[in-house]
This record gives structure tokens, C-alpha cells and sequence, in this order.
């Protein structure tokens, strides 16, 4: 499979010109009506972000509502195989002891032969691990009871059993070859393995989480359960490389019956409780930082951007009586984008700065640009009305709050320090001293005190310390000897994925792309919705708007476990070894991710996180202690009162921080962004009044703004302004202006061969079974050599007297030419 495969188109709706097709006369009016309404009154979004959403919300998202009518059928099971052996009492009654008596009963009943037997007690098992919801009141009482019984269960040694089953279902040819010749696969044809699946995210999601009454047994429980998942022990492999192997088997169109959600979901959270979320992430940061004697970090990243606020607040009213004049008029409305920080409202309001400057800053910053001044395709055919007259000063008794400081320490490199002392000491001396940044003999006293600034902000980085000490490795590998590298569990993933990682990030891509909302039907495309569609199609209204939010919800769902998996792969192996993050990196931009995380943007993207595709009544655990009360087309459409959908922002967040890794510090990758026209798709998203998300949005357009040109920098000052104050700063980075060395033509055959021989380099030494073969010594002494094990495949001893005939008595030696020289 190649990364070709992977083409992703850019722009739904562009003309054989590259022009953004736009409609016309009332059509375009309306909507122009509609962008500018939705963003005048987008709320501040009081959203937490998070390694997960709340307990009761992932596990909810596990079922498909189409799945609905399975509990009844897994406390049907459990109950008639439970009634002969309670004999009248009810589960939540028997003592710790007998419901361990009754789970080793059900862990024999699980090694039948007879397939339906086995599956019935799969169900029974799976109603235990859901918190045998019948006899529960509330939904607390279900979420307590299925804790209790995921740590029985798991006690007991179910999730063992439940792997071998899982083993044998993934190898069912039969079923595998049944569906691949059905014409439509339904929920019907994955029942085994979705229940199977169901027990173990259950079992992983339940004991990963960590509540303040947690029994001491239970987080010693925890601990084993953790190490067994990221241990080499399943087939010499951790557990989440048999989920990988599903997911690429399903791709390859081998197995279009595996319940990819359910697999992905699954994947997910073992990475997450194996590795460790973003807080752990900060903590081995740190922790490896003082291993390195590096200095401690200058702030906590996590509680600085969940200090943020988001920035426009909403327009004032004169602005919005402004824009409903121009709408009357019929033309595009010119609102001016409110103001991002107290910084604008300061400039806006200064009586000492001149009218010319005003109307510079004040213009359009919804007139985007391209590279010098072309005019962004959204906005072609418009005519760009004169600024209006500047706002009034507001009364004075509206006081102005000033920030206090940037959120972030500045930071320098040492890149940056010897650059800069390479350019003074050719300005003032005429020669350089190579990468000596200690000698500043006759360089002027204000060059000393820019030097002084720029170390007293230097940051040096765990990549660079790697880097540095894998160059070391490569240049002396006799002098320093053997790497101690430390079997983290980390170190064992990467170790079982290098072999088929281009397969796991393309399937994976292609998953992403299926799932993406801008994505549209084709014939070839992998069918993600084997585990939502039911057997029969609805016939309704009623069930076809049922089915049409389920399926919206499922590809949502899968939107959100790929970017938070992909996200969580990144950190980690960045922080593991920085080369290990490269190649994943450089596999996921060959395999076109950039393009595709710009197409999952270019939509509307606040309707996207304030999309309603849930039905509360129907979500796990409130569907199974209440009473349903009867759907209607009302209470579907109707939706829950959240402002926004928690897993859509979630989403968002994680592909722009994807896109962040795999840009940052990459000038052929940061000039794709400017190929690819990323900078409206990105400040569209700017609209979401969202701290974090805004960060990251700005983020990328910062990299970008030196290649997009004096007009598009000129018309998006506001943007630029939010930049300066929520971005870090690093000294010596002219970003804002496009005078930087880096504004070069761009070679990205040379930069990304470049990068690819390092990771060759660095897999060869590290993970080459026969490294070193060069200066391997070589044995002389005949006993030793003869006396050696040689390893033999396992039918040799039959075919033994076989092959000695035919490779030696039936050979024959001519002894006279070993006494000739070669």
C-alpha cells in the first residue's frame, strides 16, 4: 500500500480556475446573511479540554442506538443462566464470594465449542460488565455495580479468556470471506466481535479511570492491568498492536464486517491508560529534563492555556445596527472584526495616534489575501466598501484592562544566538568564529547586551539533546560503546509498529477521511457504518432521522478516537526519542494529512461543534434504568441543551495540534500550508470562541504570515495582534515581517530525503538485529565456531537424513582447492 493511495481533495468547490464557486444575486446574499449572523453571535464556549470526556459520556458513546435492543437481550441471558444458580436472589445480594464462584462458573462455560453457547455467555458476562442495570434505581447505582464487577471480572483472569476469543474471531476466515462477498453488512454480522470488544473497552475504560474510593486492591489491580497491556505478552507483542492489525485488516477490505468504532475507540483508550495522558506527559517532560540536567521548564503549558480566555467578544451594538444598514443596501456586510485583546481596544481608542494609522489597522480582516495581495477566492467579485468613520470614544467611565503580561516566557535557541552572532561579527569584524558564542571581542556594548537577553531566554530542548547525542553515537560507535535503551512502554509500541507503520497510518488516514463531515460518498471508499446499520432499513420518517443522527454521531465518534490516538502517539514517541516521532511525522504527511486536516476545516465549522447529533434518552446508562418514553420528530431534532458538542471541539483541537507538530520548525512543510491557501480555512476557525482552539489556529497562521504578503498582513492587523499577545514569543523571529533567511525557495524533495536518512540511520543502529556487523570480532577457534547453536526450523529433524544426502554425501569436496589461494 502506497501513500499514494491516500490523494485527498482540497476544495470541494473550486472552478477549473481554482476560484471558490460562489452563489449568486439572493442565494450569495443569504449567505453572506448567514457566515456573518453566525459569527456575530457566537457565545464564549465554557469548554474544558481534557485527555477524556466525563466517564458516563464515553461510555455512552461506545453503543450505537441502533444496539439499543442488545441490553434487554444480555439480561435475558444472564438472568435464565442465573436463575439456576441464585435460585431467587438477586446479584447485588450474594456475597463477594459466591459472585467470584459464579464468574469462574461463566469463565468454563466460555471454552465451549458450540459458537452460540459461547456467545450467550459472552452477553452474560457483558451484563455484569455493564452493572447489571436491572436491578439498579438510578444511574449511579449501574456505574457503581459495573465498577465492582469490572474489577471481579478482571480479577477472576476474564480479559485472558476474552483475548484468546478475540485471537480466534479475528482469524475466522469464514466469517471474513461471508462478508466479503455480501453485497450490505449490517450489525448482525459483527455480533460476536462487538461483544467481545464491548467487555474489554469496558474492563480498560472502567479500571483506567481513577476515583478518590478506589479499594487499595483495586489500584494495585490498576497498576497490573496497565503494565500486562503495555508488555510485550500477547503473541510477543503488546495488546494495542493486535487492535492495529485489525484496523489495517480492515482497510485492506479483507474484514468489512469489524466493528471499526468499537476497534478504534478500544485503541485508543489502551494507548491512553498504557502511555499516559497529556498530565503524565507533562510530568515524564520534566522528569526527563532533570535525567538530562536540563533546566526545569519556564511554566506549566497545561494550566497556562486553560488560564486563557478566548478572544472577540461580542460586537457592540452600533456595529450591529452598521451591519444590518449594509445588509438593507444589499451588499457584503463589512463588519469590522471585533476587538481580539485590550491591546486593540487601547490602539482604537488612542486620541494621540493619527487617522491614517486608524483606518490601516481597522481595515477588513475578512478580506483575506493571498501572496502579495492576491484577493482570497471567498472574496472575489465583491466590491470592498470604504472604511466607515472611526467609532465615538466611549464615555470614560469605561475604564481599559491592560494585560499584566504574555502568557508565555519567550524562548531562544541556540540556532538563533549563533546566527545572530554570525551576522554582528560580519557587520563590525569581517569574519566569524564558527558556533563560539562566548567570544564577543570587538563587537559593540549593545551586541553584548542582546547577547546577554538572548541566553537568559535560551531553551534547550529534549530533541536537541537526542539529536546531539545520536550524531555522537553514529560518528563513535566503538569509542561510546552500546546504548542502554530503557524498555518503556513507549519503546515496546514503537518497537512492534515499526515494521507495517506506513500500513497503520495510511489505514488510519483513510478511516479519518471516510469519517470527515466534508467528505463526500464514493463508490470506492471503505464503508464505516458496518456496525451502526441495522438489518432491516428503516421505513418510517421516524426511523430514518433515528438512523440519520446515529450514523452523523457514529462518524463523529471515529473523528474524535483517530485524532486524540494520533495525538497521543506523536507526544509520546516525541518524548521518547524525537526521531521515533519524526518518522511517524514524515508517514503521515506523505500519506497527505496536511491536505486532509485543512479539508476537515473547510466547512463551517461552528455548526459542526454545535451539531446536536445525540438523542439523550437514548444514551447508556439513562436508557436502561428509565423508563423510554415515546420518539418523536420533535424531541430528535431537539437535541441536549449543550452549546457545543464536546467531542466536535475536542475533535478540532486535536487535528490542529497534529497539524501544529507537523509543521513546526519544517519550512517545506509550512510553505505547503501556504500552497494549500490555509490561511482563510484557518481564521474561519477563528470564529469559535474558544481559547485553545483560537491558540492553536494562530499558531499556525503565524508560521505562515512572512509568505503571505505585505496586503494580506496589512488587512488582518487584529489577527495579528491576537498573535502577538497569545503566542510565544522567540526573539530574533521576524515573523510578522518577510525579511527572514528562511523565505527561500522551498525544496521539499531535499529537506524531508534529509530527514529520512537520519531516521534510517538511527533504526539501523538502534533496532537492526545485525548492527554493528563491521566490527562484530571474529571467532578463530574451530570448537567454539562448531560448538555454537544454530537455530533450525522446527521440521528439520524430519527431513535431516534427507538433507545430509542431498548436501553432502551426493557433494563432492574437492579437498585440493582449499590447499590453492583464493
Amino acid at each position: 500500500m502506497q501513500a499514494e493511495d491516500m490523494e485527498v481533495p482540497i476544495i470541494n468547490n473550486l472552478n477549473d480556475n481554482g476560484d471558490r464557486q460562489r452563489p449568486k444575486g439572493k442565494d450569495m446574499f443569504k449567505v453572506q446573511q448567514e457566515e456573518s449572523e453566525s459569527s456575530m453571535e457566537s457565545p464564549n464556549l465554557e469548554f474544558e479540554y481534557g485527555d477524556t470526556d466525563t466517564l458516563t459520556a464515553e461510555l455512552s458513546e461506545l453503543y450505537s442506538y441502533t444496539e439499543e435492543p442488545e441490553f434487554a437481550l444480555n439480561r435475558d441471558y444472564f438472568e435464565e443462566d442465573f436463575r439456576s444458580h441464585a435460585r431467587g436472589r438477586r446479584w447485588i445480594e450474594l456475597t463477594l464470594e459466591e459472585q467470584r464462584t459464579y464468574v469462574m462458573r461463566l469463565l468454563d462455560a466460555l471454552e465451549v465449542t458450540d459458537r452460540d453457547k459461547r456467545l450467550k455467555v459472552a452477553r452474560a458476562i457483558l451484563y455484569l460488565a455493564q452493572g447489571v442495570f436491572d436491578e439498579c434505581d438510578t444511574e449511579v447505582d449501574v456505574l457503581h455495580w459495573s465498577r465492582h464487577n469490572v474489577f471481579l471480572l478482571y480479577d477472576m483472569g476474564i480479559f485472558t479468556a476474552l483475548l484468546e476469543l478475540l485471537s480466534m474471531e479475528i482469524d475466522n476466515n469464514q466469517a471474513c470471506s461471508s462478508a466479503v462477498r455480501k453485497p450490505a453488512i449490517s450489525l448482525a454480522d459483527s455480533t460476536e466481535l462487538r461483544v467481545l470488544l464491548t467487555i474489554m473497552y469496558l474492563l480498560v475504560e472502567t479500571i483506567r479511570v481513577q476515583t478518590e474510593d478506589d479499594r487499595p486492591e483495586w489500584r494495585a489491580e490498576r497498576e497490573a492491568f496497565k503494565n500486562e497491556l503495555g508488555s510485550p505478552l500477547y503473541n510477543g507483542e503488546p495488546f494495542a498492536l493486535l487492535l492495529f492489525t485489525m484496523v489495517t485488516k480492515f482497510c485492506s477490505m479483507n474484514a468489512p464486517h469489524f466493528p471499526m468504532k468499537k476497534v478504534l475507540l478500544l485503541l485508543w483508550k489502551t494507548i491512553l491508560f498504557t502511555l499516559g495522558g497529556f498530565e503524565e506527559l507533562q510530568e515524564m517532560k520534566v522528569r526527563g529534563r532533570e535525567r538530562l540536567n536540563l533546566p526545569p521548564l519556564p511554566e506549566d503549558s497545561i494550566k497556562v492555556v486553560r488560564a486563557m480566555r478566548a478572544a472577540s467578544p461580542p460586537a457592540s451594538a452600533m456595529e450591529l445596527i452598521e451591519q444590518q444598514q449594509q445588509q438593507k443596501r444589499g451588499r457584503r456586510s463589512r463588519r469590522p472584526l471585533v476587538k481580539q485583546d485590550s491591546l486593540d481596544t487601547y490602539n482604537e481608542r488612542d486620541p494621540f495616534k493619527n487617522d491614517d494609522a486608524r483606518d490601516e489597522e481597522e481595515d477588513p480582516e475578512d478580506t483575506d489575501s493571498g501572496i502579495e495581495g492576491e484577493v482570497d477566492p471567498l472574496d472575489r467579485d465583491v466590491i470592498i466598501q470604504p472604511p466607515p468613520p472611526p467609532p465615538p470614544l466611549r464615555p470614560p467611565t469605561e475604564r481599559v484592562n491592560f494585560p499584566k503580561g504574555l502568557p508565555w516566557a519567550p524562548k531562544v535557541r541556540e540556532k538563533d544566538i549563533e546566527h545572530f552572532l554570525e551576522t554582528s561579527r560580519n557587520k563590525f569584524i569581517g569574519f566569524t568564529l564558527g558556533n563560539d558564542t562566548d567570544t564577543l571581542v570587538g563587537l559593540p556594548r549593545p551586541i553584548h547586551e542582546s547577547v546577554k537577553t538572548l541566553k537568559q531566554h535560551k531553551y534547550v530542548s529534549i530533541a536537541e539533546v537526542q539529536i546531539k547525542k545520536e550524531d555522537d553515537l553514529q560518528q563513535c560507535p566503538m569509542t561510546l560503546g552500546e546504548e542502554v535503551v530503557e524498555e518503556t512502554p513507549t519503546e515496546m509500541l514503537y518497537l512492534g509498529m515499526l515494521p507495517n507503520l506506513s500500513q497503520y497510518v495510511i489505514a488510519l488516514l483513510k478511516l479519518l477521511l471516510a469519517a470527515a463531515p466534508t467528505s463526500k460518498a464514493k463508490t470506492d471508499s471503505i464503508n464505516i457504518l458496518a456496525d451502526v446499520l441495522p438489518e432491516e432499513m428503516p421505513i418510517t420518517v421516524l426511523q430514518s432521522m433515528k438512523l440519520g443522527i446515529d450514523v452523523n454521531r457514529h462518524k463523529e465518534i471515529i473523528v474524535k478516537a483517530i485524532s486524540a490516538l494520533l495525538l497521543l502517539l506523536l507526544k509520546h514517541f516525541k518524548l521518547n526519542h524525537i526521531y521515533q516521532f519524526e518518522i511517524v511525522s514524515q508517514h503521515l504527511v506523505f500519506a497527505n494529512c496536511i491536505p486532509l486536516i485543512l479539508k476537515f476545516f473547510n466547512q463551517n465549522i461552528m455548526s459542526y461543534i454545535s451539531a446536536k447529533n445525540s438523542i439523550f434518552v437514548l444514551d447508556f446508562p439513562h436508557c436502561v434504568v428509565h423508563e423510554m418514553p415515546e420518539l418523536t420528530a420533535d424531541s430528535l431534532e431537539a437535541g441536549d441543551s449543550n452549546q457545543f458538542c464536546w467531542r466536535n471541539l475536542f475533535s478540532c483541537i486535536n487535528l490542529l495540534r497534529i497539524l501544529n507538530k507537523l509543521t513546526k520548525w519544517k519550512h517545506s512543510r509550512t510553505m505547503m500550508l501556504v500552497v494549500f491557501k490555509s490561511a482563510p480555512i484557518l481564521k474561519r476557525a477563528l470564529k469559535v470562541k474558544q481559547a485553545m482552539m483560537q491558540l492553536y489556529v494562530l499558531k499556525l497562521l503565524k508560521i505562515q504570515t512572512k509568505y503571505l504578503g505585505r496586503q494580506w498582513r496589512k488587512s488582518n492587523m487584529k489577527t495579528m495582534s491576537a498573535i502577538y499577545q497569545k503566542v510565544r514569543h522567540r526573539l530574533n523571529d521576524d515573523w510578522a515581517y518577510g525579511n527572514d533567511i528562511d523565505a527561500r525557495p522551498w525544496d521539499f524533495q531535499a529537506e524531508e530525503c534529509a530527514l529520512r536518512e537520519s531516521i534510517e540511520k538511527f533504526n539501523s543502529r538502534r533496532y537492526d538485529k545485525n548492527k554493528n556487523g563491521d566490527f562484530a570480532p571474529v571467532d578463530n577457534c574451530l570448537q567454539s565456531v562448531l560448538g555454537q547453536r544454530v537455530e533450525l526450523p522446527e521440521d528439520f529433524h524430519y527431513s535431516y537424513e534427507m538433507w545430509l544426502e542431498r548436501e553432502v554425501f551426493s557433494q563432492p569436496i574437492q579437498w585440493e582447492g582449499l590447499l590453492q589461494n583464493p
